[in-house]
């Protein structure tokens, strides 16, 4: 007999333990599958809180600015009345913000001349979708690098998000978007300002309730200079190439919010809410 032979023969598992491995695998399987489906259900409220908050701090943080900005400029004026040599302007830079090099007053210059212009030529600039891309202003040439011109606040849906020039990816994921060659929301008479935001956005909640907005629902606009109150006045579901909504009427200063929302054929329509200054 040959040493192979002598060899003892593997026995086969017992199906008992094959059986108890299966169960072992499937066990583990279903729970991780539990915890991928636990994970999915709390993804768009935990990450919907997140977002709120992210975009909440953003809006607090521009009032902070705003009022160091002032700040700043009261103490300069009383730097300057004196004949004093020394700026003091107001110390607070843990948010890594050059407050001596923005310029709120030549922005708001330029913002004025910017809705000024806008009122004898609307028609001539709105030639392609591509314009609304392109910021109003560079708020970059006035010291100001996040690209936060304001905010908007609405109390009936719970909703405060930031506001940025021009309709960019970027400025889409983060808030709401100002559309470029309509008004500036600095409150001017004989203006339209339209602000747009995601609908559904996953993680963020932006425009999604504002088709929960009722006639005299208020809607505040902050900027550098002011709080602009409006009034919802009504709504309207549009096709993208309608234009006419965005156009300024004749002394009326109004804001339209704007989203998309499905046609239920493939595509998608814009939805508008419109308002009133008070």
């Amino acid at each position: 007999m040959t040493s192979s032979e002598k060899t003892e023969k593997v026995k086969p598992e017992p199906a008992k333990k094959k059986r108890s491995k299966i169960r072992v695998f499937f066990t583990i399987l279903a729970t991780l599958m539990l915890i991928v489906g636990i994970g999915l259900l709390l993804f768009p409220p935990v990450s919907n809180t997140y977002g709120k908050i992210v975009a909440e701090s953003i809006a607090d943080d521009f009032d902070k600015r705003v009022e160091i900005i002032e700040k700043n400029k009261n103490l300069k004026k009383s730097s300057d009345s004196d004949n004093s040599k020394n700026n003091f302007y107001y110390d607070n830079n843990d948010d890594g913000i050059d407050y001596q090099k923005i310029d709120i007053d030549a922005l708001y210059k330029d913002s004025k001349a910017y809705n000024k212009n806008l009122r004898e030529n609307q028609s001539s600039l709105l030639t392609n979708d591509y314009v609304f891309e392109k910021p109003a202003l560079y708020l970059s040439h006035y010291g100001i690098y996040d690209g936060v011109y304001g905010y908007v606040n609405i109390p009936a849906i719970d909703l405060k998000i930031p506001i940025y020039l021009g309709i960019q990816n970027d400025h889409m994921s983060y808030g709401a978007a100002h559309l470029t060659y309509t008004s500036l929301p600095i409150g001017d008479n004989n203006s339209n300002c339209v602000l747009a935001a995601h609908t559904g956005y996953v993680g963020r909640i932006f425009f999604d309730n504002i088709r929960n907005l009722k006639a005299g629902d208020n809607v505040q606009v902050v900027n550098y200079w002011n709080k602009v109150n409006y009034t919802v006045t009504g709504h309207k579901i549009i096709k993208p190439n309608e234009a006419e909504d965005i156009f300024i009427e004749e002394n009326k200063s109004k804001l339209v919010l704007m989203t998309c929302i499905t046609n239920n054929s493939g595509g998608f329509d814009r939805y508008l809410v419109y308002c009133e200054k008070n």
